[in-house]
């Protein structure tokens, strides 16, 4: 065999696809018919089926009362506000066409599906007070905010309780305000927090995208990718449920797995495709986790670059500036592949215009350089060990991941304000300006005072100025 074609550091093609080009080692199902039922009689009873059906018109005379009772709570609930008689008259038009030579169930399909492809169900409409002057502030009326309150916290529409009492004028009242949203982090419908917004904050919906070399990384497959999003799913989740501190985002010592993501970090004796709570765990946290590690790596190796600018961005609020459009990107084949990452950073960081910023942000991702492009815990690299010395922008020093969660954690308000200005933005869908310092900090300072919990912190939002408020453009 000539010497061009020996392994190095290649693996053995391991790979096993299915039909959408997803990997996969393991059964899987393909396809599910239903068919049926054959001998049907009308359209049978249901929850859901009565939840909409709140009437039943027994002669043709009644179709139209029964429409409109039907007709006028699912308005209100899908355009989350009062619904008023030329509204209804307007879904009452596209019921009666539906009707004409068919059912009075077909009539109440037609209008409900009118209902939700109208423009007031599909997007949140804000009309500003007529006469304002140009970036004029003002108050939200009760049923704007009932809709900001919902999809902040239940990425939903509000519910009755909600709209009931913005249609009473009392929901703009900051306690008023505040019962409601824990009365709604009590609620299951919750969870969404920690689907949407930690997805958004934590840049989870980029594992979707991640495809590691299959070569290096012959056991990553989409099974391992959702146990990695489940992982930070349940942990932000567990902040909300039992209202902790939002620091314990960055304490180690224990996490929730399934076995598929404990045989992935080495952990023994987990079995079944179930999570549970894994205590004590060398795992926990942001920084170990494993969806973070993976979306701030490359396909072949990490990149203490991609790590430290996500440290900079998403827990410390200080984002590095865009690199200049004249600096060349690094090129792997230009330095030896078997040097560690660290000594091939230092050709980049040898052009002054790439050191200045590459000296603030490598030093964070260094730090974590002991967890590979997927996660796994590693002590060595290129047969050397892993150098795992890195600093903050404020000069602290440290050594590897525990390191850097220790200094973090000795500045709390830092990474508060971070996370209150994530949840902020989140909750107003817009960035943040400078205007909204002040709200930040007394959100902060209010937080500080209830243990950083993360209730606090939600309910320092709902009260806020710029919560309650909006400007004209």
């Amino acid at each position: 065999m000539p010497s061009s074609l020996i392994e190095t550091l290649r693996q053995p093609y391991d790979a096993h696809f299915n039909t959408h080009r997803h990997p996969r080692l393991s059964p899987a199902v393909y396809q599910v018919s239903i068919t049926g039922p054959y001998d049907a009689r009308g359209p049978g009873d249901s929850p859901s089926r009565r939840r909409i059906f709140r009437a039943a018109p027994k002669t043709p005379d009644e179709e139209e009362p029964c429409a409109r009772t039907i007709l006028r709570p699912l308005l209100r609930r899908a355009w989350r506000r009062p619904a008023t008689d030329a509204d209804l008259d307007r879904i009452m038009e596209v019921y009666r066409n539906a009707r004409k030579g068919s059912s009075f169930d077909a009539g109440i399909e037609a209008a409900l599906s009118a209902l939700l492809v109208s423009h007031e169900f599909l997007f949140r409409v804000l009309h500003d007070p007529a006469g304002l002057e140009p970036r004029t502030a003002y108050g939200l009326s009760d049923i704007d905010l009932a809709s900001r309150l919902s999809f902040f916290i239940w990425s939903s529409i509000p519910d009755d309780e909600l709209l009931d009492l913005a249609e009473r004028g009392e929901l703009g009242r900051p306690e008023a305000l505040e019962r409601q949203a824990r009365r709604m982090l009590a609620d299951p419908r919750a969870r969404t927090l920690a689907t949407s917004f930690a997805a958004q904050w934590l840049q989870l919906r980029n594992l979707e995208a991640a495809v590691p070399d299959r070569r290096l990384f012959p056991d990553f497959d989409d099974n391992l990718r959702q146990a990695l999003r489940g992982e930070m799913e349940l942990t932000f989740e567990e902040i909300l449920r039992e209202d902790r501190s939002v620091l314990d985002l960055l304490r180690p010592g224990h996490t929730f797995l399934n076995e598929r993501l404990a045989k992935h970090y080495g952990i023994p004796h987990l079995y079944g495709t179930h999570f549970r709570r894994v205590e004590p765990s060398p795992r926990g946290g942001l920084l170990r986790s494993g969806a973070v590690l993976t979306v701030t790596s490359y396909a072949t190796r990490t990149s203490p670059v991609l790590r430290g600018k996500w440290v900079l961005e998403s827990l410390i609020g200080t984002p590095p500036p865009p690199p200049p459009p004249d600096v060349p990107a690094l090129e792997d084949n230009a330095v030896s592949a078997g040097l560690p990452v660290r000594e091939r950073l230092r050709k980049h960081r040898a052009n002054p215009a790439c050191a200045s910023c590459h000296d603030t942000i490598d030093p964070a991702g260094f730090a974590l350089e002991n967890f590979d492009a997927v996660g796994r815990w590693r002590d060595s690299e290129a047969d050397r060990p892993v150098d795992t010395s890195g600093g903050l922008p404020d000069g602290s020093a440290f050594e590897g991941v525990a390191g850097l969660e220790a200094s973090l954690l000795r500045r709390p308000e830092v990474f508060v304000t971070t996370l209150t200005e994530k949840l902020l933005t989140f909750a107003l869908g817009r960035g943040m300006d400078l205007a909204d310092g002040a709200a930040v900090r007394q959100i902060v300072r209010g937080a500080r005072d209830q243990d950083d919990r993360l209730s606090a912190i939600v309910c320092g939002i709902v009260k806020s100025v710029p919560f309650r408020m909006r400007r004209t453009p």
